[in-house]
């Protein structure tokens, strides 16, 4: 009677993982396809340049979008453009949402290239010798009309990547690393 429970709840087993894994492996079909769109909306503070532009639309980014994107967000130094990572760009579009400011975003720094960063850090202890800037992943904003805390704040709250508070220059650093704050 033993083996044959034990058979029974094998078999019962493997028939609930079977329906399991067909369950994951069958989600496409399950999700409808998502509508929508994202833009942002920049101000870069050292070449007055401005950007409107719709980086993501029915599921898909666009690479034209995240060319120009890329450009705003250069080394203003050099003049080096960088491939931003695309979860900085979602982290800054949920930012600005959750913050309630559809005012254009202040970029005060995006890509930096090596070779601007260990010139910055020299001249600072507040920037990191391996900065995620220098990775596409970083930006320091402000947002015109949002006190610097609550972005922090905000930031912080969305557990997304590295959040810093820079009140005396007046910017927030978010990136899209590791969990940490300072």
């Amino acid at each position: 009677m033993t083996a044959l429970f034990n058979g029974t709840r094998r078999r019962f087993l493997q028939l609930g993982l079977t329906a399991v894994a067909c369950g994951i492996a069958t989600p496409a079909f399950a999700v409808p396809h998502i509508k929508g769109a994202r833009t942002l909306d920049f101000h870069n503070l050292h070449t007055d340049e401005r950007l409107h532009v719709t980086y993501w639309k029915d599921g898909s980014y666009d690479r034209a979008a995240l060319s120009k994107i890329n450009r705003i967000l250069r080394d203003h130094y050099s003049g080096d453009v960088y491939p931003m990572n695309v979860r900085l760009m979602d982290l800054l579009y949920d930012l600005q949402h959750r913050v309630k400011n559809d005012r254009p975003i202040e970029i005060v720094s995006g890509y930096r290239s090596p070779k601007t960063n260990m010139m910055l850090a020299s001249y600072s202890d507040g920037v990191a010798k391996n900065s995620y800037h220098t990775k596409g992943m970083a930006i320091d904003i402000r947002m015109h009309g949002t006190p610097l805390n609550k972005i922090h704040n905000v930031a912080l709250d969305m557990r997304r990547g590295g959040v810093g508070y820079y009140p005396d220059s007046q910017f927030v650093h978010v990136d899209v690393g590791p969990l940490r704050r300072w």
